[in-house]
């Protein structure tokens, strides 16, 4: 096992860069994530630390070394992609010991290894077979297993979900995350599905153009996004965002108004809220909006109204039995919303 650290790291192709200036260091044995979405570089920051693509500049540290120069099958770093890339001819056990064997590792050591990999990914029972004999759960378990197998000191897994139906996906992200805790090596990710970077990772990255938009655990960066992409990322449903005019002591949304004092100047913002702090409550409602779209979820229902001509997604109890185009009351959590700058949305509260 062992740290890895990016420092000032940067790829170009050609004009543009994939990456650009990017920086942070994994502690030996936890977990991270990169998440964006696609083409915001997760992927290439995943392929120069494997040693498949080159810096432009910047160093890349493995441990105590230096990696800029080392080929990749030098780094000692293991790599599960997205379409798994079993040998077809191969069994599952000739699989999961192709690695070994290519370093010239004893026979019974191999043995050893596969059956306790085995063991670990619960497929003993389907060591003889052949990939296309496989369900995609099971070929994605021989994938770690290969990884898993030679004790490398960095695991990097590129979407290996993606592939796997919804029900699969839920399970293998579960046994994932078993798994780690069970081997302790320090595992970089990637994946634009926001749900698996906030249950997976010790620390998420959150990617954007080819840049770092913000380095934290699942909950600060849910708690406390420093702009609007992060802000709107994660989440699901995502975060709304509705522009305002701030006076001072109301925001204004064209012809209402929710008054609330804030520690910020007046002026031109989007007033952000998650969906799960929204009510809609008849008592004492700081504003009214037109429900246009009722998703019913089971215990919740997801609920789209209109505000002065903004979509506002919020959490319903099914009970409540809406209508489309019913007038609804709606109260925010003025304790739990943010202030982004229209602009350049950083966030201002």
């Amino acid at each position: 096992m062992a740290t890895v650290e990016l420092d000032r790291v940067t790829r170009k192709f050609s004009k543009s860069a994939a990456i650009e200036d990017i920086s942070f260091k994994i502690p030996d044995g936890e977990f991270w994530v990169l998440v964006g979405p696609s083409g915001c570089g997760k992927s290439t920051i995943l392929r120069t630390i494997a040693g498949l693509e080159s810096a432009t500049s910047g160093d890349l540290y493995i441990g105590d070394r230096l990696v800029n120069q080392i080929p990749a099958r030098q780094r000692d770093v293991a790599m599960v992609f997205q379409n798994y890339a079993l040998y077809p001819h191969l069994s599952v056990a000739e699989n999961i010991a192709f690695g070994l064997k290519m370093r010239q590792v004893e026979s019974s050591t191999i043995q050893a290894q596969v059956e306790k990999v085995a063991r670990i990914l619960e497929i003993s029972h389907l060591l003889e077979r052949k990939p296309r004999q496989l369900s995609g759960g099971q070929q994605q378990r021989v994938a770690l297993g290969r990884a898993i197998a030679r004790q490398p000191q960095v695991f990097l897994l590129d979407e290996p979900l993606s592939n796997l139906d919804a029900q699969l996906r839920d399970g293998t992200r579960t046994e994932l995350k078993q798994l780690h805790q069970q081997v302790g090596i320090t595992t970089i990710y990637v994946t634009h599905d926001q749900v698996e970077a906030m249950t997976l990772a010790d620390q998420i990255v959150v990617l954007d153009r080819g840049k770092i938009q913000q380095i934290g655990t699942p909950q600060q960066i849910y708690d406390r996004p420093v702009n609007r992409m992060v802000a709107t990322f994660l989440g699901s449903p995502p975060m709304n965002l509705i522009p305002v005019t701030f006076t001072g002591v109301q925001f204004r949304i064209g012809d209402q108004a929710i008054t609330g004092s804030l520690n910020v100047a007046p002026g031109q913002y989007e007033f952000g809220i998650r969906p799960e702090h929204i009510e809609i409550e008849a008592a004492n409602p700081h504003c009214f909006g037109l429900v246009s779209v009722i998703e019913p979820l089971g215990r919740e229902s997801l609920v789209r109204v209109i505000l002065e001509g903004c979509a506002v997604n919020l959490q319903t109890p099914p009970e409540l039995n809406l209508k489309l185009g019913d007038r609804v009351p709606l109260r925010f959590d003025l304790d739990r919303i943010f202030l982004f700058d229209p602009t350049s949305g950083a966030r201002i509260f």
